[in-house]
């Protein structure tokens, strides 16, 4: 992807790819020689490699809508190339090639020239540099109205486990008696 256009699209809501799993859309936060950053609703910022986009889509009919409100204290890691910013994730929950079978999840490890190192449950995974098309870590931002749900959720989910704690109670209690009378 030509740098020049990329940086014309800064702050701008992006599709990268048409489809697929490596699909998303977002808004461009930077464009630099060999990779990009865009903040998704749902996987917080993906550094993309730009070599590895196959296109960008701007002004879709089908809307490719964003409602994500940026904070003003909102920090990325932010580096020249893309080998810095795996570089700067050492030892932080990582999620690289973000689709299809070959998505890894896990604790980045180490970052050579040639291949990254993830440790997955007890696995330590090696993966050529050349083959990381995107990498995302634990960044995010949280839409508003995602809040009070998860809030409204959080209550509910709580409600649920003392209403069945309750019941489990008066279960015991009444096998107990049961158990009493025999």
């Amino acid at each position: 992807m030509n740098k020049e256009l990329l940086l014309s699209l800064i702050n701008k809501v992006i599709r990268v790819d048409r489809g697929g799993p490596e699909s998303r859309i977002g808004k461009l936060l930077s464009a630099e020689d060999d990779h990009i950053a865009l903040l998704t609703e749902t996987d917080g910022v993906v550094y993309y490699k730009t070599q590895h986009i196959k296109s960008i889509t701007v002004n879709s009919k089908d809307g490719m809508e964003f409602n994500v409100e940026i904070p003003e204290d909102f920090e990325y890691s932010i580096a020249e190339d893309f080998k810095s910013i795996v570089g700067s994730l050492k030892h932080q929950w990582v999620k690289v090639n973000r689709g299809g079978p070959e998505m890894l999840e896990g604790v980045m490890d180490d970052v050579t020239d040639d291949f990254i190192t993830i440790i997955s449950k007890e696995e330590i995974i090696r993966l050529a540099m050349f083959h990381v098309r995107n990498i995302s870590y634990s960044v995010k931002v949280e839409k508003e109205e995602n809040k009070n749900e998860n809030s409204d959720n959080d209550n509910d989910d709580k409600s649920d486990n003392n209403n069945r704690a309750s019941e489990a109670m008066q279960n015991k209690n009444r096998n107990t008696k049961n158990n009493r009378r025999r």
